[in-house]
Order: C-alpha cells, then structure tokens, then sequence
C-alpha cells in the first residue's frame, strides 16, 4: 500500500489527485462557490464515489495548512485501499477458506487500527469497511495499526449488505457480533466466514444484520455489558483462530 499526504489543498492539486487516481475520502469545498473550476473538482469527486461536505470559508481555514486553499481541500487515504476481490485472492493464494472483518461504522480511527492490526495477526485475509458514516484510513489508523495496514488490505464499499450479498454467493457465511447472539463457543466459526462488528455505541445496524447468518456473543462476567469494538474484534477473531486449528 502506498503512502499519500493526508489532505490537498487548492484547486489545481485536488484536480489533479483526483485524475491520477488518488483515493480522497472527502471533499471540503467553500459553501456557495460555484463557479467553472469549482464545478469540475465537484464532479470529479462524484464521479470517484468521494464525500462532499459544503462548509463556510472558517472551516476550511481550520483545516488549511497552507492557507492557501482557494477554496477547496482534499482529504486524501493515508494509505491506498484495495478491492474485496483482491481479498478473496489473497486467501486464494494461501489456499484458506476465506476470513473477512466486516466494519459497520466503525468511527474511532484508534480502534480501526486496532481491529487491523488484530485482523493481521489472526490471519484474516482483509477488512472491509463503508464509505459513509466511519473512519476511513488516515494517518492516526496507520499509527494505531502497528505497520499491520502495510499488509492487511482494506476494501472501502458503498454498501456493506450489498457486498455481504454477493459474497453469500461465493460460499461466505455472516456472523454478526451481538449481545444477544449465541454463545460464540457454540457457534461453528470453521470455513469461509465474515465477522461483523458493528459501531461503538449503536452496534450493528438493522440491515446488516438482516443480512447476517447468525449471530455470536461473547461471554460477560462482569458488572457492565459490553466491550470496546476492536477488543470484541480481537476476541471474535480469536475464536475463529482457535477453531480452525481445532480442525488441523
């Protein structure tokens, strides 16, 4: 995965970020503005699937570092992210059944690069995260994953229930972390799998739980009823871990 500068600034450089290919997750344009060139950055952006936030010229002071920003700054992946077919390869290539993290509006950058580094380290093939309403991988989720994002790909989709669909048709079974769910000890975790972990306060969201084949607790024996989402990540994952060896 390649390294990017994290935000562009002016009007001439997002132009061109955008028509070489660089992943912008977000697109801060003064409110308002509409002239030729403006109009041209706004489409492109568009047409790249990039969010775009209409903000008054004081938010984009604050987020200039050049103070230059001619009203218009792009914020550009930290790293660059891969496809869910590029996943699905990766496990091809090891001969594993395939073992996808499946993040549903996970916003803490701290715990996306927990969750990555984790994913890394109990060998799950790739994480896969929504363009809307989650963290995308900045520098501070480059930080936080140890080096882990250097080699565990991160497939970022517009719609996650339609993904976890299509990749029902390919063999893969859904396990949706929730309170409510089965003892994760009782689950069978073994074969091509996604684990689902769902944002820090609401959890998972109805849709992508509908679209979920089961679902899998993890035992509590303490005063409060929930964890932290990438500690659940990494406990989720482990039990996969521990249950394909089981079968070795």
């Amino acid at each position: 995965m390649e390294n990017h500068n994290f935000t562009i600034e002016g009007r001439n450089a997002v132009l061109e970020a955008f028509r070489s290919g660089k992943t912008i997750d977000k697109l801060f344009v003064l409110d308002g503005c509409q002239d030729g060139p403006i109009r041209t950055i706004v489409r492109e952006a568009k047409k790249h699937g990039s969010i775009v936030n209409f903000v008054p010229k004081e938010r984009l002071d604050q987020l200039s570092e050049t103070g230059k920003h001619q009203g218009v700054i792009a914020c550009a992946a930290a790293y660059e992210y891969s496809t869910v077919e590029e996943i699905l390869q990766k496990a091809r290539e090891k001969n594993e059944p395939p073992f996808l993290i499946l993040l549903d509006g996970i916003e803490d950058p701290h715990n996306l690069g927990a969750i990555i580094r984790t994913a890394n380290l109990a060998g799950a093939h790739g994480v896969i995260i929504p363009k809307r309403r989650a963290v995308g991988l900045t520098a501070t989720v480059a930080k936080a994953s140890a080096g882990a994002i250097n080699y565990t790909p991160v497939a970022k989709v517009t719609n996650l229930s339609a993904v976890m669909k299509e990749l029902k048709a390919e063999g893969l079974w859904f396990a949706c972390a929730d309170m409510d769910g089965e003892m994760m000890y009782r689950q069978n975790l073994t074969g091509p799998i996604g684990l689902v972990i769902g944002n820090e306060g609401e959890g998972v969201s109805r849709l992508v739980r509908e679209t979920c084949d089961f679902a899998v607790s993890i035992p509590m024996r303490g005063d409060i009823d929930s964890l932290n989402a990438s500690v659940a990540a990494g406990v989720l994952s482990y039990e996969v871990v521990r249950q394909r060896m089981s079968l070795c």
